[in-house]
């Protein structure tokens, strides 16, 4: 693959993960990591999103904190993901790259699936309290070990109907919780190599300027109809991961 060409499918991820966090208020990962392991690999696409991941969520931390959840919920939330990201972190290092893309596709998978199998299930907080901690550990040996979280901290916190701005706030936090961990796993693991630190800054530029596309597009389109076309990408994606590590 050319430099040139490489550079180019980076950019096109990174728009498409900045587009959907635009129109959804969260989830750039959720279509940037599995597209850019399907032409890298599961280690490049972590790093890369680490700058793009702690600053948006920085910024939408800040924007939303009047809306944080109550302490009793998102402390073990927050420290169950922190355990999480160090068992995820290890096999992130220790594991073969194919393994962890059939762990990114089995991922993108479950996601779907639950998206589509309970679209209306609700989780009171009652029940998210007892729940947070393990679903934080979840989250974060996921984030740990193939820069996705989502099939367990949005469907977690969605399932709640917390509201928009408790749920940004909250999802906000999370991921700047574990980006800000696996920053320092990832460094002490020596998982980044010489060049990725810039290619994780320049990340930063299409996510950015895609988001507010993503808003404008969010604003001007169901929420049925683009809920299926991500669920459709991502099938696509997990599909791909899936092939590619199976046949190698």
């Amino acid at each position: 693959m050319s430099g040139l060409f490489e550079v180019a499918v980076v950019v096109a991820c990174l728009a498409a993960g900045g587009l959907l966090k635009g129109a959804t208020g969260a989830g750039a990962p959720i279509l940037a990591v599995p597209a850019l392991a399907a032409f890298f690999d599961v280690r490049f696409a972590v790093v890369v999103m680490l700058v793009p991941n702690i600053a948006t969520n920085l910024w939408q931390t800040f924007r939303f904190r009047a809306y944080f959840p109550e302490a009793s919920f998102a402390v073990p939330l927050l420290g169950g993901g922190v355990l999480g990201i160090a068992g995820g972190t290890l096999a992130l290092k220790t594991l073969q790259s194919d393994l962890l893309s059939l762990v990114v596709a089995a991922a993108v998978t479950g996601y779907v699936v639950l998206r589509l199998a309970r679209p209306h299930w609700r989780l009171e907080m009652r029940q998210a309290k007892w729940l947070a901690l393990p679903a934080g550990v979840v989250a974060g040996a996921l984030q740990g070990a193939a820069g996705l979280s989502a099939p367990v901290s949005i469907t977690f916190l969605n399932a709640m109907q917390m509201g928009r701005e408790r749920f940004i706030a909250a999802i906000s936090a999370l991921f700047v919780t574990f980006t800000a961990i696996q920053i320092v796993a990832v460094t002490l693991s020596g998982l980044i190599m010489p060049g990725d630190l810039w290619y994780s800054l320049f990340a930063l530029l299409p996510v950015s300027l895609s988001m507010p596309v993503g808003a404008w597009l969010g604003k001007r389109i169901s929420a049925r109809a683009l809920d299926r076309v991500i669920l459709t990408i991502l099938c696509v994606l997990a599909v791909k991961l899936a092939v590619d590590a199976l046949s190698s």
